[in-house]
């Protein structure tokens, strides 16, 4: 069932009329079928698709789908080296939870997971992160570390460094990084990274490393976002296509991975200050039901945040940052 909608989406997905006749034979299913197969889509999947008499089926809007071949063009040779397997999915519940179910064996090695669409995306503190059809690059990494747990602490900020420097090559310059895991524009969310370990205590440890990046959200479901956001086109970056920055942004995470597998956070900590968007302001950490306030320093060499208060200089590795405004308490 999954493989005809999919390919009645390859179909569809140029925009253009197509008969329920032309769809029918080269399926080799009836035009009942097809018509059932468009009903599931739309009520499933969130899209619109128009039916004219005479006509056919139409999306409303042409969408890129995402094409593994197209993907891998982006890959050098050490990530398609590294690279064990790569799954593209129509939708799933969230990429992260794809990924833990498929784990990678081998130290130093990388599956991917890339979705058209999640029915539970997940961000940070479990709040629901809104996943519309085509719209966004949804995807995780899992890479096996022989490493403990507890050394991938600053792994999410390596994560954010490449994400950022992707972005950067591909012509947008307003972005920045909040600590530990935001890609932000303004006071606007443009991405999120979700970094989520799973392995004994002292190691082996897979790490997977989910990126949720916004490149145009529609209208409709800007609507279901209660948070400020924006995407790549409302930030002025360069038109891109989702297929070419899912490939750039693959190959920049296996590149992470292994370099931080060889020399931990070290190598990302000069990177991270480009993008600070932070240092040097009023800021508040929630952690738990307590708030901490001071001035923000930037983050220490096991990327923990360094807080200056009126105590002086502490390191915080958890809690949520925020700009403090004028009349918070």
């Amino acid at each position: 069932m999954q493989q005809l909608r999919q390919r009645i989406l390859r179909r569809l997905s140029d925009g253009h009329f197509h008969s329920g006749q032309e769809l029918a034979h080269t399926l080799g299913i009836s035009r009942t079928a097809v018509w059932k197969h468009v009903q599931h889509i739309e009520s499933n999947l969130g899209l619109t698709i128009g039916a004219v008499r005479g006509r056919g089926y139409r999306l409303t809007a042409p969408l890129e789908l995402l094409d593994e071949q197209r993907i891998r063009r982006g890959l050098s040779g050490y990530a398609e080296q590294a690279l064990e397997a790569m799954s593209l999915m129509i939708s799933t519940a969230s990429t992260n939870s794809s990924a833990a179910a498929d784990l990678p064996t081998e130290s130093g090695r990388a599956r991917v997971w890339l979705a058209e669409h999640q029915f539970a995306g997940r961000g940070r503190r479990g709040r629901h992160w809104v996943s519309a059809f085509g719209e966004s690059v949804y995807l995780s990494l899992a890479w096996r570390f022989d490493l403990p747990m507890s050394e991938l602490s600053g792994l999410s900020l390596a994560a954010g460094v490449v994400v950022a420097e992707v972005l950067q090559r591909l012509g947008l310059e307003s972005h920045w990084l909040k600590w530990p895991n935001d890609v932000m524009v303004d006071d606007r969310k443009l991405g999120g990274i979700l970094v989520e370990a799973v392995g004994e205590t002292g190691g082996p440890a897979n790490a997977i490393v989910g990126v949720g990046l916004n490149v145009r959200v529609s209208p409709k479901h800007a609507l279901q976002i209660d948070r400020p956001w924006t995407d790549l086109a409302l930030a002025g970056a360069p038109a891109i296509s989702r297929n070419q920055l899912a490939g750039m942004l693959i190959d920049a995470l296996i590149g992470a991975c292994g370099q931080y597998a060889n020399s931990r956070l070290a190598p990302f900590l000069a990177r991270w200050d480009v993008f600070d968007g932070l240092c040097g302001q009023r800021v508040n950490i929630l952690h738990g039901s307590e708030t901490l306030t001071g001035v923000y320093r930037g983050v220490s060499e096991s990327g923990a945040v360094v807080l200056e208060g009126s105590e002086g200089l502490s390191e915080h590795l958890a809690g949520e940052v925020s700009l403090r405004r004028a009349g918070n308490q």
